[in-house]
């Protein structure tokens, strides 16, 4: 297992990034990780970071996309509860990339 320095510690990731220890992580992770991989996070990133962590203390599962997509909806409003939006804050998929940084597991169904 691999590790991401932040703040002079050192936390455990797995291989593909995602921290091992979800009760370690704070915002300080997830900016690091997404300097990383050079995505700038803006406070509507944030917003679907802090989302995320929400729902997953609720549910103790990371969302698929489309539930993602539809949650969202209903909570921050249809403007950002579309797939378009939030792949344009994380190209790399809403789930995979907003879990990893919100030091969730990838979420089921993730290649």
């Amino acid at each position: 297992m691999s590790s991401i320095e932040v703040n002079g510690k050192s936390f455990e990731v797995d291989e593909e990034g995602y921290l091992a220890n979800l009760n370690e992580w704070e915002p300080a992770i997830g900016a690091a990780m997404a300097a990383a991989e050079d995505q700038p996070l803006s406070d509507e990133h944030w917003d679907i970071i802090n989302f995320l962590r929400e729902y997953y203390e609720e549910y103790q599962i990371a969302p698929a996309v489309r539930v993602l997509t539809k949650a969202v909806g209903k909570r921050l409003g249809k403007d950002k509860g579309n797939s378009k939006y939030l792949y344009e804050l994380f190209p790399y998929g809403p789930g995979k990339q907003a879990c990893k940084y919100a030091g969730l597991p990838k979420p089921t169904g993730c290649v």
